[in-house]
């Protein structure tokens, strides 16, 4: 199956999406997605202008092969660029291989080891009275895992939270917005929620929240024991994960469930964080951690320390990578939980897939590959538009994570 046509395909329904698409001299051909939010076109270009050249006339079905050779041989390895470019490639590969096999990617990965996967969806109010009506409304909706986000007393904007109700889309502007926050107003006011939400909906529902990388590994250890009566399914990103050693001192305080990994690229980022057990969920996203090819590596290192997989599924990743993971999700043994946000009706229109929602999981249809595809002339009428993700300044001004 030798390549013969590789194209990067830039697209803005609703958002931007870098979609990738390789063809092969049999007829077969496969897409990946490449979407790098906030820096689509740094992606794209590193496709085109390095990897692109190296495809044309290998042979499609040597997917490890191709994917050590875009590692190995760049020399300046990993790092989310480089590594979401490989995973474009290698998705589009693992595509390609089941419809030559002509079986959905579950089972050329092995087969499924669950009917239906567990999805979790976003919950996003301007304060706790509003937030707590967002989760009665996913209730009602079928879920069972419900992500809570909440506007901060005293803080004008929050992570998480949309002005536009129902739907939140963080690269807001041509330029980068600006947000302030207050790690002590976010700590007095956390638990209130939780507390609020169990007291209206009981235990019967996951809960989830993302602290979004913000606090120190102390402060996440206190809002960790602050957590504890209202047992959440995990607290998410509690700090900066460049310094894996600090979840040691998290795990020392409290016994809230902790995940971590939506910006990571490689297994080299979470390795300690799994080996140590100092995390419960791994949530590398295959789009951003160099495909399947690599997910199956940091999977399988995962499940000897009883790490379980909770992998990030914001709408920045398209259909494509929603279909490819969930295909991973119904075949890996130690599988967690999948983030699910509903993409607008225009990108689905743009990205055809099979895959549905039904009472709390997610369910695949019998398509062969991953499932999901794109509408090139319809994706043709939405170009480009410059987005950037917002920054974070502290009430004195000084730069902040966001």
């Amino acid at each position: 199956m030798k390549i013969r046509a590789v194209r990067v395909i830039v697209t803005c329904p609703s958002r931007n999406f870098v979609t990738l698409k390789i063809e092969t001299e049999c007829g077969l051909y496969g897409v990946g997605d490449a979407t790098l939010n906030g820096r689509e076109l740094a992606v794209a270009s590193y496709l085109q202008d390095h990897l692109i050249p190296c495809l044309i006339g290998r042979d499609a079905s040597q997917i490890e092969d191709i994917w050590q050779y875009f590692y190995k041989g760049a020399y300046w390895r990993r790092g989310p660029v480089t590594m979401t470019a490989i995973a474009a490639i290698d998705v589009a590969l693992w595509d390609i291989k089941a419809k030559a096999a002509n079986m959905p990617l579950y089972q050329l990965l092995g087969g499924k080891s669950r009917h239906g996967v567990l999805v979790y969806s976003h919950a996003n109010g301007r304060d706790l009275e509003e937030t707590v009506d967002e989760v009665g409304r996913h209730i009602d909706m079928g879920y069972k895992a419900i992500r809570a986000q909440s506007g901060i007393p005293g803080l004008d904007g929050t992570y998480g939270v949309s002005k536009i109700k129902g739907f939140y889309e963080p690269a807001d502007a041509d330029l980068p917005s600006e947000s302030v926050w207050s790690t002590s107003k976010y700590l007095n006011f956390l638990p209130s929620l939780f507390e609020k939400l169990r007291a209206t909906y009981g235990y019967e529902h996951h809960l989830l929240h993302d602290v979004h990388h913000r606090l120190t590994p102390i402060e996440a250890a206190r809002l960790g024991k602050d957590l504890e009566p209202y047992r959440l399914f995990w607290m998410e990103d509690a700090v900066p994960a460049e310094l894996q050693e600090g979840f040691r001192l998290i795990r020392q305080h409290t016994t809230t469930p902790i995940a971590v990994g939506e910006v990571f690229s490689s297994i080299y980022d979470c390795q300690q964080l799994i080996t140590e057990q100092l995390i419960d969920y791994i949530r590398t996203t295959i789009v951003h951690a160099g495909g399947v090819t690599h997910l199956k590596k940091i999977a399988a290192l995962a499940d000897l320390y009883h790490v379980k997989t909770g992998f990030h599924g914001a709408t920045d990743l398209s259909p494509i990578t929603m279909g490819c993971a969930l295909h991973f999700d119904s075949w890996v043994p130690n599988f967690g939980i999948q983030e699910h946000m509903h993409h607008s009706e225009l990108t689905n229109e743009v990205f055809p897939h099979d895959y549905h929602f039904e009472q709390g999981y997610m369910y695949l249809g019998d398509k062969v590959g991953h499932g999901s595809d794109i509408d090139e002339k319809l994706a043709a009428k939405y170009p480009y538009q410059r987005a950037y993700l917002p920054v974070n300044r502290l009430e004195d001004g000084s730069m902040f994570n966001w």
